[in-house]
């Protein structure tokens, strides 16, 4: 028969460091007087095994026994106790996965997709405004298609791109912790969609100045302030506002601007650098922006680090115009679309758009440099002529 028993609560704490036996193979494993640790010892499938049952004092030696006769039970109906064990701490894991630990553990896993590793907050900026602050504490497997309806509808329809965008997000995170063996509702974002309708809200383009009014506002920036000559540069080479703000002097050499990956938006898939053909008109502009240089930037603040992106756009505001900076890029489309016989993916690259798959970008190992460069000093003859007088060009 075995032996059970053998200690007492009493005297666990005379008892010296080293292995002391319960019976029936429970253990006090004592690293000194004041603390030790419960061990049982089992026989799994022929195979000896030691099962930790919890630190003493922190478990007592009746709750010890209590342990040790549940895993016991389990040998002998056949089952692994520790393996038992593991499973229902994994499950209670999951259970406790709250949404904005998935959210975030989503975030870092997509980081390398995102420009920046998505430092500017564009991607996880919808969930931390819109929906962690409601149902971040949440357990992502308690959340319903209610929730998501209740959580949204606020901004559904007033910030319409917004709540898709973060609508979008949360269905991104449910299928990461799908892929973490979390028991959620895939179909959860979906049935929100449904619930909230379809939204009042349609999107509208940024106004645009009509092509054939550029030259006259174009020569109107004559103060050769930093906004006015970086709008200058702008409108010259159909690049978005960032990669102008941060244009530095090393990114120049000849005529050729090289635009660093990271300030190019809409070049998914490119990994490369973005090169910009300088037209007479542009190294002028360069060539003035210089005097203002600080910090190697051509387009310093008044304070500290470059103009800010919304700069350009009071200077039009203050003008009252309804046009903004961003425009001037569908400007410089339709004049190659109107002026020009540019083909589609010459006229696309000049903007900086990713054309066609990555099958034909793989064989198609060009950049249209020199294209783009007679198209944009064509386009800067264009805004520099007098606004009185635009002269349709012929075509080269």
């Amino acid at each position: 028969m075995v032996l059970r028993n053998k200690l007492s609560a009493r005297g666990l704490p005379g008892l010296e460091a080293g292995k002391h036996c319960d019976g029936a193979g429970l253990w006090l494993v004592k690293g000194d007087r004041k603390s030790g640790k419960w061990v049982l010892r089992v026989t799994v499938n022929g195979k000896r095994r030691e099962m930790g049952l919890g630190r003493w004092p922190d478990v007592t030696l009746a709750e010890a026994r209590e342990h040790a006769d549940v895993a016991r039970y389990s040998v002998r109906e056949g089952r692994d106790p520790i393996r038992e064990r593991q499973k229902r701490r994994r499950e209670a894991q999951r259970d406790l996965h709250l949404f904005r630990d998935v959210a975030q553990d989503a975030f870092e896993a997509r980081k390398a997709e995102l420009r920046g590793d998505g430092k500017a907050g564009r991607w996880f900026g919808p969930l931390e405004l819109h929906v962690l602050p409601k149902l971040g504490h949440v357990p992502i497997v308690e959340i319903t298609q209610i929730d998501l309806r209740d959580c949204l509808a606020p901004i559904w329809h007033a910030k319409a791109e917004t709540a898709k965008k973060a609508l979008a997000r949360t269905s991104i995170c449910m299928k990461h912790a799908a892929a973490l063996g979390i028991d959620v509702d895939l179909q959860a974002p979906e049935k929100a969609r449904a619930l909230l309708g379809k939204q009042r809200h349609s999107t509208s383009n940024i106004p645009a100045m009509p092509w054939v009014e550029v030259p006259a506002f174009y020569q109107s920036l004559d103060e050769g302030t930093v906004a006015q000559l970086a709008l200058r540069l702008l409108i010259l080479t159909g690049v978005r506002s960032k990669p102008v703000r941060f244009m530095t002097e090393s990114q120049i050499v000849g005529d050729i601007w090289t635009v660093p990956a990271e300030n190019v938006k809409g070049r998914e898939g490119a990994t490369s650098d973005f090169r910009v053909p300088l037209s007479s008109e542009a190294l002028s502009v360069v060539a003035q922006a210089r005097r203002h240089a600080r910090g190697g930037y051509l387009f310093p603040s008044v304070r500290k680090g470059v103009i800010s992106d919304a700069t350009m756009s009071r200077l039009m505001e203050r003008r009252g115009l309804e046009a903004r900076p961003h425009g001037f890029r569908s400007s410089l489309r339709v004049w190659l679309a109107e002026e020009t016989n540019a083909r589609h993916e010459v006229a696309e690259t000049m903007l900086g758009h990713v054309v066609g798959s990555s099958v034909e970008r793989a064989y198609r190992r060009t950049d249209f440099l020199e294209q783009r460069r007679l198209l944009l000093e064509r386009w800067a003859t264009h805004v520099t002529c007098n606004p009185q007088r635009v002269i349709r060009l012929a075509e080269a």
